[in-house]
């Protein structure tokens, strides 16, 4: 599912799929994604690159067209890759970063960027 707060410029998006469940916060006002994957019990975070993550009002658009038209193909597709290196907690600095959203869904987990 997914959920888009214009107002706070923040989207969430829930992935319920057995062990390949996630969260994940897209916080336009900070700049940031943030990826929590409860199978690794991590959360994985990365800076919106405006060329190629959508804008708000985008992302919206793409959820409807696929909500309405499934069999359309879209070239929008954006695919990630973490590689599993050091990790750290977070702490002060980083949520102010990464802001209060990001903060809620990653406190306590080990932090990838």
């Amino acid at each position: 599912t997914m959920t888009i707060h214009s107002e706070e410029h923040i989207v969430d998006v829930h992935v319920r799929s057995g062990v390949y469940s996630s969260d994940t916060i897209f916080d336009y006002t900070h700049g940031y994604i943030a990826t929590r994957l409860f199978s690794r019990n991590a959360c994985f975070i990365m800076k919106i690159k405006k060329e190629i993550i959508p804008d708000l009002r985008e992302i919206g658009r793409l959820a409807f067209e696929r909500e309405t038209m499934r069999d359309v193909y879209s070239p929008n597709n954006v695919w990630v890759q973490f590689y599993t290196g050091s990790s750290r907690l977070g702490n002060f600095r980083d949520w102010i970063l990464y802001g209060k959203y990001i903060e809620n869904l990653c406190t306590g987990l080990p932090l990838y960027e």
